[in-house]
């Protein structure tokens, strides 16, 4: 016999979400304001003034393939059985779903391989050997026990400052489960990583916003307690320690401080990304983005060795003496 299904879960379901009108409308979303953290010039030139430029790699297909597997997992774990949710999805599954997904990006990278048979074997196999982990593991981390799936990449779209009416953001929550016995609400990111997060990655202010500013909006898209949210980054390890005293496990969690001053602390970060990017009806500022030339922002981004749109980099002697 299933289960009745709380009213709030019912509720959240059936939310109907603001339309958008993408002719008045600017959408902005957590990509876009972890871009422009990092590096304004970087954003104004791929969302503002349209160079936008393909990303692929093999680690965000990886990433993708990966989630997916979850999240169809999980969804018919919750909506049905485990049993059943065994019985359908097998570890080795994952190679078709990540062949689909290499084929799916190949075909946005303008039909360009950005990988090879080697690397895909090797990323299948990791992310054999994760699942088959996970299957073994998986009471530890998701229990159907007075327990309930709200969603699957549920869409957040609010307007985050009133001030500016046509200003969007909009994202999708990975996972979110209701706990009905404590009356909470569980947000749930799923990352990827080689090794997992270190200390660097666990204090990234800006990293950690992603998961605050979700709940945030949560709380005000559904009308829900904050301090009824939780947050947690679902983190899946492609590598781990074979010969560790002790076993490392294949999924690392990490629950990010968020209560109101951490909450506070993304919301000002939000506003003030909005306020330099745009004017109050809605148009992109065209004021001159400043650049954040620094060595890990210049080295993995796309414009690097385009002079005609940026013409700042890490290594130039200009560059190096505003560091000294």
């Amino acid at each position: 016999m299933a289960k009745k299904v709380p009213q709030i879960v019912k509720d959240i379901k059936k939310y109907q979400n603001i339309e958008i009108d993408y002719k008045k409308h600017k959408t902005i979303s957590f990509s876009q304001f972890q871009i422009f953290s990092q590096c304004p010039h970087k954003w104004a030139l791929q969302y503002r003034d349209g160079h936008y430029k393909s990303e692929s790699s093999i680690y965000m297909t990886f990433g993708t393939a990966l989630h997916s597997m979850f999240q169809e997992y999980l969804t018919v774990m919750y909506e049905q059985s485990v049993a059943e949710a065994d019985r359908r999805f097998k570890a080795e599954d994952f190679e078709n779903t990540l062949i689909q997904q290499y084929k799916a990006d190949y075909e946005k990278n303008n039909k360009t391989h950005f990988s090879n048979p080697n690397e895909l074997r090797e990323f299948y196999n990791d992310g054999l050997n994760i699942i088959n982990w996970f299957f073994k593991n998986k009471g530890k981390y998701f229990s159907k026990r007075n327990n309930y799936l709200v969603g699957i990449e549920l869409p957040i779209i609010i307007q985050p400052n009133d001030q500016f009416k046509n200003i969007i953001y909009k994202g999708f929550l990975d996972v979110v489960i209701y706990d009905e016995a404590n009356n909470k609400i569980k947000i749930i990111d799923i990352k990827t990583s080689t090794r997992g997060w270190k200390d660097k990655e666990k204090k990234d202010e800006i990293k950690n916003m992603q998961l605050i500013l979700y709940k945030k909006f949560f709380s005000e898209q559904f009308n829900f307690p904050v301090e009824d949210i939780d947050i947690e980054y679902f983190i899946v390890k492609r590598k781990i320690k074979e010969d560790s005293e002790f076993p490392d496990k294949r999924i690392q969690i990490h629950r990010p401080a968020s209560g109101k001053i951490k909450i506070g602390q993304a919301n000002q970060k939000i506003n003030s990304f909005i306020e330099l990017a745009f004017s109050k009806t809605g148009t992109y500022n065209t004021n001159e983005q400043p650049a954040n030339p620094s060595k890990w922002n210049c080295t993995y981004c796309v414009f690097k060795n385009n002079k005609d749109l940026c013409q700042y980099s890490y290594s130039d002697p200009i560059i190096e003496k505003t560091k000294s």
